[in-house]
């Protein structure tokens, strides 16, 4: 009890207080947009981040960019590509569409080096006079509430008055953009949130909920891919779907199912269900000759992989020539680096996300140590175990952790590809018809353009086989870049009038997996970030922000927020 004391007495007494305009939380891509924003309009601002690194996804192995459409991205979103390319001598076409070669619009001439995407962003930082906070955790928030009189009976007015951390700190601030991808300070500053997959009938949607979609439905055969590893309609060797049989004991479901697989209980399509988007590491690997080895996990277990081996098994019956693009997607960076993504069973391990939103940080160490280990699990079986291919080994022999990125975790990428996790429910909720262009979203602050990707919730049995429950991957019915609302950045007034959310914004499931990726989320910051400082300056609650002057102050900044082919 005495040293409980002390702790409590010693870290009070080194406890710093930070004041600013504007606190950011999360230093993530969408947090340096927002952060830069406000100290370029002349307002003091404090960007304050739980880990030690800066940029999020986009410095944390996501090196191939989903970028969509590039005539829809502005700003500073603009600014930092085209910056970033430029260290390799490259000029982005801005004004051209996105010359798709039979598969989504990613990477190309947006491909690019972590440690690059993160220098350039701690250069940003600097030049414009942000101060960042490191290893600033958040553990609690700290809010004023009072009644406030109206035509229809008495409200409610909340603010955010400071956060504290971890380490006792306090950032004391009049305004505060949430810019993590889990919704930390929303979550904590009381505002509505959900982890649900609504089910279709909430918001009158057909992608919502419970999903079986039928591109991804175990089938038998599988024509052959050209050269590129797609086959004529887009789809990729990686998104290949056998009917896998799961259990321990061929065809005795007794026996139990291996490992990598739940036994659930699979529910209707389109009725509403628990559970985000499945996580993995995007890893940066190199055929370079001082390339570090990717070691497996001090328990690695080949029976881990037994349900790869009946997938291995399967795609030679086909006739398949395998090779590694069957376990991963990878897509060429400068300097014989390649950015590897996921496959059918590449570095995804669905279920294991679902507890992280709500995780303490030391459960997220945890359950990252646990995607970590199955990922390094996997590429060892790939290079070594005798059931795999010889020209998959060899091809992944190839490969190892680069000496110049992530040093100080050896090569492995610091940041876990937190596809989704709460999402706002605020006054206004982004839907599908949103996406799809079927209802058009009030109040423009940016476009999104990527189609609708949400990558599987759950690997379980169905019908006696092997299927991934959740995954989309699709287009948005021919619809051009859509526009997203100011209002979904907002919480509702009574809940707190002072926090913007850029990530973890008001959308429903099915469209946030377009609006999820990263340069649509610098983009929402960016604009966060303007609306808050106006709000500041006018002395105004974030909901009662002058639309038409914010408007007019991101088209001068540059932001698309209107599509015009």
């Amino acid at each position: 009890m005495k040293s409980l004391l002390f702790l409590l007495l010693t870290s009070s007494a080194f406890a710093a207080i930070h004041e600013a305009d504007v606190c950011v939380f999360g230093g993530t891509s969408g947090g340096l947009s927002a952060a830069v924003q406000v100290a370029r309009m002349g307002k003091t601002v404090i960007l304050a981040e739980p880990g030690e690194h800066l940029g999020g996804m986009t410095s944390g192995g996501l090196s191939a960019v989903d970028i969509g459409d590039p005539r829809s991205v502005g700003g500073i979103t603009r600014e930092y590509f085209t910056r970033l390319v430029g260290k390799y001598g490259k000029k982005l076409e801005w004004d051209q569409p996105f010359k798709s070669t039979g598969g989504p619009a990613t990477g190309g001439a947006y491909a690019i080096e972590p440690h690059q995407a993160e220098r350039v962003f701690e250069e940003m930082v600097k030049e414009a006079g942000v101060k960042v906070l490191r290893d600033a955790k958040l553990a609690s928030v700290a809010k004023s509430e009072a009644a406030t009189p109206g035509r229809n009976g008495a409200g409610k007015s909340a603010r955010i008055t400071s956060i504290t951390l971890e380490n006792g700190d306090v950032i004391r601030a009049k305004m505060f953009i949430d810019t993590t991808y889990e919704g930390d300070l929303m979550a904590k500053a009381g505002v509505s949130f959900t982890l649900m997959r609504e089910g279709n009938a909430k918001y009158g949607e057909s992608l919502n909920g419970i999903q079986y979609d039928a591109k991804y439905k175990p089938r038998s055969e599988f024509a052959q891919p050209g050269s590129n590893g797609r086959l004529k309609g887009g789809q990729g060797v990686w998104d290949r779907d056998f009917p896998l049989d799961p259990y321990v004991v061929l065809g005795c479901p007794d026996s139990g199912v291996l490992p990598l697989i739940e036994l659930d209980d699979v529910g209707k399509p389109g009725d509403p269900a628990p559970g985000v988007q499945a996580y993995c590491y995007r890893l940066c690997l190199t055929t370079a000759a001082d390339r570090l080895p990717i070691t497996p996990p001090a328990d690695y277990d080949a029976k881990t992989y037994e349900i790869v081996v009946r997938f291995i098994e399967a795609c030679l019956q086909n006739g398949d020539d395998m090779d590694l693009r069957w376990f991963s997607k990878h897509d060429p960076l400068p300097n014989d680096k390649w950015d590897f993504n996921t496959a059918t069973f590449g570095g995804n391990l669905p279920g294991a996300s679902h507890a992280w939103p709500n995780a303490s940080y030391a459960e997220r160490e945890t359950i990252a140590k646990k995607h970590e280990n199955y990922h390094r699990g996997l590429l060892h079986f790939l290079a070594t175990d005798k059931r795999v291919p010889e020209k998959v080994r060899k091809d992944m022999q190839r490969f190892g952790l680069p000496k110049d990125e992530f040093p100080d975790t050896a090569g492995w990428p610091h940041q876990l590809y937190i596809r989704e996790a709460r999402r706002m429910v605020s006054d206004l909720v982004l839907t599908e018809h949103h996406t799809f262009g079927k209802t058009i979203a009030p109040k423009s602050i940016g476009l999104g353009s990527y189609g609708t990707d949400a990558h599987e919730i759950r690997r379980i049995v169905k019908d006696g086989f092997v299927i991934r429950e959740g995954k989309l991957a699709g287009g948005r019915g021919g619809f051009g870049p859509y526009q997203i609302s100011y209002d979904a950045l907002v919480p509702k007034k009574s809940e707190c009038e002072n926090l913007l959310v850029t990530f973890a914004l008001s959308a429903s499931h099915t469209a946030f997996a377009s609006i999820r990726m990263e340069p649509v989320f610098m983009i929402t910051s960016q604009s966060a970030a303007t609306a808050a400082v106006m709000a500041l300056e006018d002395g105004r609650a974030v909901q009662e922000v002058d639309y038409g002057k914010l408007r007019s102050r991101l088209v001068e900044e540059g932001q698309v927020v209107e599509w015009q082919k």
